[in-house]
């Protein structure tokens, strides 16, 4: 008997069938012809199906629809836990960042010349700035900004390497490090010394460099790192572990950058 299905009940039907072929959101996606963070909103059940994306993801899972929408449907339980294994190494291999430490530096560079007279800027919100700055331009555009691995620390999400970074360019003058008195506090800032070469950085990097720091550029650390906190990558990640860049394509409203089919209908 057919039954009618939430949004919730269709996603996860649908990604059991995806990992009991074996295959990942991002070879799906590409199969059914939409985007892989589309893929991943109508399997958390944030997403409608119409008509012809069904046709298309039964003829890609080999199901019927009869069978899709019967309360008995059920699926290979052991084909799926090898399958789901295998799903997780291929989007293991496909989240896992490089760093470019040149184009790392000069985004650096970048947001402290913006930064240089907000005397908020310290460590903390630097942190941060770069960190929605990644997270931002990967959920947009499925590519790594600078490739930097964050990791889950108690004020949110931490730049790793950082520390040998700013030592490098401390050291070759383009940076300097000082302490300075803000309200109470004594914070650690950063004053760039040379200007970012933008030749290493595309017109849609600095587009959305530029939107971070349009938006939180004046925020102080106590509020940039609450905000942070919100955010579906830092709140999915356990404590002093690597943020799976993939989450981003799990936010929702206010953090989401990228308007999905279901916000393009609205419109």
């Amino acid at each position: 008997m057919n039954i009618p299905l939430t949004q919730k009940q269709i996603g996860k039907r649908i990604a059991q069938l995806r990992k009991a072929k074996g295959l990942s959101q991002q070879e799906l996606a590409q199969s059914v012809k939409i985007s892989r963070p589309s893929l991943a909103q109508i399997e958390l059940g944030n997403r409608s199906v119409d008509v012809l994306e069904f046709q298309q993801f039964s003829m890609v899972l080999n199901f019927s629809l009869d069978d899709f929408m019967s309360e008995n449907f059920k699926i290979n339980k052991d084909t799926e836990g090898v399958a789901e294994a295998e799903t997780k190494q291929l989007n293991e291999r496909v989240s896992v960042p490089t760093l470019q430490v040149s184009k790392f530096k000069n985004v650096l560079l970048y947001i402290l010349e913006a930064c240089a007279g907000k005397p908020n800027v310290g460590e903390t919100v630097l942190y941060k700035l770069l960190y929605f700055s990644d997270f931002n331009y990967y959920e947009l555009y499925e590519e790594h900004l600078t490739g930097a691995k964050y990791r889950k620390l108690p004020y949110g999400p931490v730049p790793q390497k950082l520390d040998i970074i700013i030592a490098q360019m401390i050291e070759s003058g383009v940076i300097q490090r000082i302490k300075t008195k803000y309200f109470d506090k004594i914070q650690t800032r950063y004053i760039p010394l040379a200007k970012a070469n933008l030749t290493e950085l595309k017109a849609s990097e600095k587009e959305v460099i530029d939107k971070v720091i349009a938006q939180m550029g004046d925020w102080s650390a106590t509020v940039i790192s609450s905000y942070s906190h919100g955010d579906k990558p830092w709140k999915a990640t356990g404590t002093n572990s690597e943020i799976n860049y993939e989450l981003a394509f799990y936010r929702r409203s206010p953090y989401s950058v990228r308007v999905y089919k279901e916000d393009e209908d609205a419109i």
